[in-house]
């Protein structure tokens, strides 16, 4: 039984204050990043961790309240390599890059230069807070499109709302073509050997680029002869040296898929107003508390949770203390339909379950069929080869 009192959400209350609450008083927002957006689209029926992300909850702080911390984020010296390549593939006014972009994916066949001449035009995007530097980037990708020129925008800042809360994201760069394109550079630091990059490592920065494009689909919205392309370029390192090497990522499914998901998420608002007056998920309270204020939430486990979320081991904990089937997986979870825990499963595989059902009847058929199979392969081998003299 719950020991909050069964209020909701007042309409005196704003919303900012009460994801305010939410958090802790004390606790600063974590900002939303395109990781956490791709991880968030991958899994749109979770609950849990929509509302925790859209209040800026720190999840590796309430992890570790929880007992179950999860070993998330880049090591530091993996850090500074990334930032030392980083300089590098950007140094000389963003030459280098500019000469990978116009490599991969040329500057138009209507633009009025035919390839980057030296130097790109790099804006100073500084402005105070993440509201005004993404008011600073929306100015300036405005005015490289209108000046039709080779631009390099360093860390812009762009703006995306998502299930009601607003979202900052900072690209690593984007480039405008001469032409009016807009294209999304992800620079990363693993290796791209004999040009290919690691395929788990490309499709989760293809999965970011899909965010960012996203955001700057809607400034392009608003501004004449500017598109956004619907192919990244990943920069790496060649080889095992620290020379950059450049190959396109095509974004245009995880663009689709990105933008679908996001709109299934349900509003934050509606996540808040149904959980009960005081509840908070400041990482200060009791463990007791915080496990009692995080189960309040609906969540979606699955074991892909495990690569993305800080709870994902609380709440694959939970999941199995429930013997839930959602611990096999999603691909189980569908097919076993209305059976939602293992112990029904495996009842209805021994034919308790109802055979009306046609899952338990797909279950128990599936089970007589194995015992038969396994009774097959138990009987003795063949004797004709050994008639033959066979050594096999």
């Amino acid at each position: 039984m719950s020991s909050f009192p069964p209020s909701g959400l007042p309409q005196t209350t704003t919303l900012r204050q009460r994801l305010a609450d939410l958090r802790g008083p004390a606790v600063p927002p974590r900002p939303l990043d395109a990781r956490a957006l791709a991880a968030l689209a991958a899994n749109p029926g979770c609950g849990r961790r929509a509302l925790l992300d859209g209040a800026g909850v720190d999840k590796t702080a309430l992890a570790s309240a929880l007992g179950s911390p999860a070993a998330f984020g880049q090591s530091q010296f993996a850090m500074i390599r990334g930032n030392s390549f980083e300089a590098k593939v950007k140094g000389d006014g963003g030459a280098e890059l500019l000469r990978l972009v116009y490599e991969h994916l040329g500057a138009g066949a209507d633009a009025a230069e035919p390839g980057p001449a030296g130097r790109a035009r790099v804006p100073d995007l500084t402005a105070a807070g993440p509201e005004g530097r993404a008011a600073r980037t929306a100015l300036a990708l405005r005015e490289a499109t209108a000046a039709a020129a080779w631009t390099l925008l360093d860390h812009p800042m762009l703006a995306l709302e998502v299930a009601g809360s607003p979202a900052y994201l900072e690209p690593d760069a984007v480039v405008v073509h001469p032409d009016g394109r807009w294209t999304v550079v992800e620079i990363k630091s693993f290796p791209m050997i004999d040009g290919t990059a690691d395929a788990a490592k490309a499709g989760a920065a293809a999965r970011q680029s899909a965010v960012y494009v996203l955001a700057l689909e809607r400034i392009a919205a608003v501004v004449e002869g500017a598109a956004v392309g619907h192919r990244a370029l990943l920069v790496c390192p060649k080889d095992f040296s620290n020379l950059p090497t450049a190959a396109v990522l095509d974004i245009r499914k995880q663009c689709s898929v990105t933008a679908r998901q996001l709109a299934r998420l349900t509003r934050v608002e509606e996540l808040a107003a149904a959980l009960p007056e005081g509840l908070s998920f400041d990482p200060s309270r009791p463990a007791g508390e915080l496990t009692e204020a995080v189960e309040a939430v609906e969540a979606a486990y699955a074991p892909e949770c495990l690569a993305s979320c800080e709870l994902a081991f609380h709440c694959r904990e939970r999941s199995r203390t429930a013997d839930a089937v959602t611990s096999l997986g999603r691909s189980v979870r569908g097919e076993l339909g209305a059976l939602t825990t293992v112990g029904a499963a495996l009842a209805a595989a021994a034919g308790a379950g109802d055979q009306d059902d046609p899952t338990a009847a797909a279950l128990h058929r599936a089970a007589r069929l194995r015992a038969e199979a396994l009774e097959s392969a138990a009987l003795p081998t063949d004797p004709l080869p050994e008639a033959l003299g066979c050594p096999c």
